[in-house]
């Protein structure tokens, strides 16, 4: 996906909102299960990758979607990247290190890889076109 600089709007657009959705998660998330175990950071991460697996997979050739490329960088580049949350996952882990919580930590790190990984794959595979389907 080439990026063009007419679509740099869409990503920042994208980003903005992702971001706020992600802090509104944060927010509500840490209220409802306080801040023992960084569940809303591993939640954003899950349907995040979740929802980039999905969105690819529609807009594949034969796809559901065909999206113009300024919707797909504002979705993927923009919102998606600015919902999950890398840099704070990096900063949650070393706090549970630091605070000498090795179990949490290893929970967090594979619950994190492993159910990225999958969330991923189901999403594209949700959403890919089937072999034989016939095109609308």
């Amino acid at each position: 996906m080439n990026a063009l600089p007419a679509h740099y709007g869409a990503v920042a657009a994208g980003s903005a909102l992702g971001g706020l959705a992600r802090y509104l998660l944060s927010v509500a998330g840490y209220a409802w299960w306080g801040d023992s175990f960084p569940w809303p950071t591993l939640i954003a991460n899950l349907a995040g990758s979740f929802l980039v697996g999905l969105y690819f997979a529609l807009n594949l050739p034969g796809g559901r979607l065909n999206d113009p490329l300024g919707r797909r960088v504002f979705v993927t580049a923009g919102f998606c990247a600015g919902f999950t949350t890398f840099s704070l996952f990096s900063l949650e882990s070393l706090l549970l290190l630091q605070a000498g919580r090795p179990a949490a930590l290893l929970a967090y790190l594979v619950l994190s890889v492993v159910g990225w990984m999958v969330a991923v794959w189901f999403g594209y595979e949700v959403g890919r076109p089937k072999r034989g389907a016939a095109k609308v």
